[in-house]
């Protein structure tokens, strides 16, 4: 995994600095946060510092549940997903590539919770990071599930 670029506790990263680091990939950025919006109107995301990983994250909530975290590399960003048990046959019957589902089924576990991460750099993968916010229980967005797996 890259490192994280954002780790000075005391500089708040702003929009400006995002952007001049991810590059072109500013506009999978806006098109995740558009996204987002879209489909889960009541969410919100800010920036916080976490001394355990010694780094700025931004956190995107829905009613108290986080449902990513992204953290900024070099010339992307990255966006983690935290899924219990409960979301397996979710992940399964989603139209989801190999590579993320067998993520999830061999990613290290903590307690009954596993972590799907990925880096975003296409369109492509904006699609796969809506759809992993679309799965997570309990953020089912306003309009239903769009895959289909109820």
């Amino acid at each position: 995994m890259d490192p994280l670029v954002f780790t000075d506790p005391a500089v708040v990263p702003t929009e400006e600095a995002l952007f001049a680091l991810i590059g072109p990939r500013r506009a999978q950025w806006k098109s995740l946060l558009a996204g987002m919006s879209e489909r889960f109107p009541e969410a919100a995301g800010e920036w916080h510092y976490y001394r355990d990983g010694k780094s700025w994250l931004y956190k995107m909530v829905r009613k108290k549940k986080t449902l990513y975290w992204a953290g900024v590399d070099a010339d992307t960003f990255r966006v983690t997903f935290y899924f219990g048990d409960r979301a397996e046959p979710l992940i399964e019957k989603s139209p989801l590539p190999e590579s993320i589902k067998e993520e999830f089924r061999t990613g290290k576990r903590f307690g009954r919770i596993r972590a799907v991460s990925m880096k975003v750099l296409t369109a492509r993968d904006v699609d796969h990071a809506l759809l992993l916010a679309e799965i997570r229980p309990g953020s089912e967005p306003a309009g239903g599930r769009s895959y289909g797996a109820r």
